[in-house]
């Protein structure tokens, strides 16, 4: 056990065509490498033989009950064994097209791949449907294992000819074989051993290339990455840390390392490593699940990737272009709304364009407004607000996502480029004034603390004379007998202040108004405070605005007004009525939404 811990570990996923012997091959290796437990080879032969049943190496690999009915891999399978260089998990994906998405989910994890194809069926269309998704997932070290070269009298032309085929369309994809292997999972010929049954072929065996391969150890190198996964907080026996947890993907931090946080720009300097039941460290890498401190307390959450200071920093966009492969029974399609998770973000998103839809198989494009199942394509979506993430050329590891409808995994795919969109400018600035942030020595929790309610924006909103103002006092009122931080914000107030300057040209100044007051905002949620905005005729473009520069924890938006006359989501819409009766449905929402807490 201490010799493989010494080693270093590498995932390799098994893909190919039903049926063209991936798990026999698998199979055959842990076998011939003498990885199986004591016995279990022996077993599963007695139980062949009681069964009537031929042996085949694939039925060690078999985990599931009813794999063996039906003859076919329905998950991705996982199994361990060593060489002299190195510890292996293999992941055994399924090849029937049904059974794509596990496949996705086991390659999403490999760092290189053995592609099987059978030699007495050749090249089929999942040979290059899997191929093109390897590629995808920006696996780049593939090996093409022609398994069952005993079916075809061990042909060298056989051989040949599926190496020429294939080859030629892996150029179209941008991958180079790193190797050509003639095997025989079921006699054992070039898996393990030679034994001469292919006396042409002057190759590695299998698990010969399999020690060839690179290990991934490329990502230490990488820039650090880790996606925030939660931040813990500790108040038994006055330990006062906040740790911001999560699994390094790529690169490393140390103790004393500047960091930033993405997309909000946020920065701070590690202050110590944090890991459970593990001795005290000055450094973590990937692959590590840990946490770290910070000198300063600022505020970040889920769905935020950490980076250092100094190093290539990751790309911020709610537009983006990325290849997908769809897996969904219903087509992807503009008009519907889907869940795009990337790293530990989770944000809407909805599909833009379909810039060309690809027959994996052949490769020939088609002009489509929409996605069908199992077919690839380049696409443009827009999200509902903006995530971090690494070109996948760049960094596979943050380049992915998925993408989920109605509660199941319907796509997948990599990210090709970062697109911009009306509010990249202005996300761009909130970045580079969050880095430049003289921060308090005083943080959002200790004021929420002290003040006994949480930061929050209330925007009322209306067509003019619709009874925003006296809403947004009496609520006001309300929240400060009851011994809230609170401050009605007028909009009026701000364009004959601090837009005095720009008053004069009101309609075509509205975005700088907004950007204006979006800024006093943030300000004063800083400070803990719950702030009332009115403002007339708020568009969903303004509140995106407002969330872009003031980055509110939470925002409560209410409509006042016989009718809604703008695009705008609001949470509670007041049609006329008793303001008292108004205020005490904010104030209900408000104690909903954990802002505020007891009285009234």
């Amino acid at each position: 056990m201490d010799t493989c811990k010494q080693k270093e570990d590498m995932n390799i996923v098994v893909v190919g065509h039903v049926d063209h012997g991936k798990s026999t091959v698998v199979g055959r290796m842990l076998a011939d490498t003498h990885s199986l437990p004591e016995g279990k080879l022996e077993q599963v032969r007695e139980n062949c033989r009681r069964n009537s049943k031929p042996f085949e190496y694939a039925f060690l690999l078999d985990a599931l009950k009813d794999e063996q009915s039906q003859g076919i891999t329905i998950d991705s399978a996982r199994c361990f064994f060593s060489t002299e260089k190195r510890n292996y998990i293999i992941i055994d994906a399924p090849g029937h097209i049904e059974f794509l998405k596990n496949m996705v989910t086991g390659a999403a994890r490999a760092e290189a791949a053995l592609l099987v194809i059978a030699a007495n069926e050749g090249v089929m269309e999942n040979s290059t449907r899997h191929g093109y998704l390897l590629s995808m997932l920006g696996i780049g070290q593939v090996s093409i294992v022609v398994n069952k070269m005993d079916l075809v009298d061990y042909s060298r032309e056989v051989f040949e000819r599926i190496v020429t085929e294939y080859t030629e369309f892996l150029k179209k994809i941008n991958i180079k074989a790193s190797s050509f292997i003639p095997v025989s999972g079921m006699m054992g010929d070039n898996v393990a051993f030679k034994d001469g049954s292919t006396p042409w072929y002057e190759g590695s065996t299998v698990l010969e290339q399999l020690d060839a391969f690179e290990s991934k150890g490329l990502s230490k190198d990488m820039p650090f990455r880790m996606p925030v996964q939660d931040i813990y907080k500790f108040t038994k026996n006055n330990d006062d840390r906040r740790i911001v947890a999560g699994s390094v993907v790529s690169g490393s931090v140390s103790v004393g390392d500047d960091v930033i946080f993405y997309p909000s720009g946020k920065s701070s300097t590690v202050k110590s490593i944090e890991s459970f039941n593990t001795d005290e460290k000055n450094e973590t890498g990937v692959g590590e699940a840990t946490g770290f401190t910070l000198t300063d307390q600022i505020y970040v959450t889920r769905g935020e990737m950490a980076a250092l200071v100094d190093e290539i920093h990751p790309k911020v966009a709610r537009r983006i272009k990325a290849n997908i492969f769809w897996l969904g029974k219903k087509q992807l399609k503009g008009g519907r709304e889907y869940l795009l998770k990337s790293g530990s973000a989770k944000v809407n998103c909805r599909l833009e364009e379909v810039v060309r839809v690809l027959d994996a198989s052949n490769l020939n494009t088609a002009v489509k407004k929409h996605v069908g199942r199992h077919e690839v394509a380049e696409c443009v979506f827009s999200l509902s607000k903006p995530i971090v993430f690494d070109i996948a050329s760049f960094n596979p590891e943050t380049g992915r996502f998925v993408l989920i409808d109605d509660y199941e995994i319907t796509g997948g795919g990599i990210i090709t480029e970062a697109l911009h969109d009306e509010f990249s400018d202005m996300q761009e600035q909130v970045m580079t004034r969050n880095i430049h942030w003289n921060k308090s020595s005083i943080n959002r929790e200790q004021r929420a603390t002290r003040y006994k309610q949480k930061p929050s924006l209330i925007v009322i909103t209306g067509s003019r004379d619709s009874g925003k103002k006296p809403l947004a006092r009496e609520l006001e009122k309300k929240l400060f007998d009851n011994g809230e931080m609170v401050y009605f914000l007028s909009m009026g107030s701000i364009v004959y202040g601090i837009d005095a300057d720009i008053k004069k040209a009101t309609d075509n100044n509205r975005e700088e108004h907004i950007r204006r007051v979006s800024e006093v905002i943030n300000l004063m949620l800083d400070t803990g405070m719950i702030i009332i905005l009115t403002a007339i005729d708020l568009t969903a473009y303004d509140v995106e605005l407002i969330k872009t520069i003031a980055n509110p924890a939470g925002m409560l938006s209410v409509w006042t007004g016989k009718r809604v006359t703008t695009d705008i989501d609001c949470n509670l819409v007041f049609r006329g009525g008793n303001i008292d009766r108004q205020t005490r449905e904010i104030i209900s929402e408000l104690r909903n939404r954990g802002i505020v807490f007891g009285g009234f």
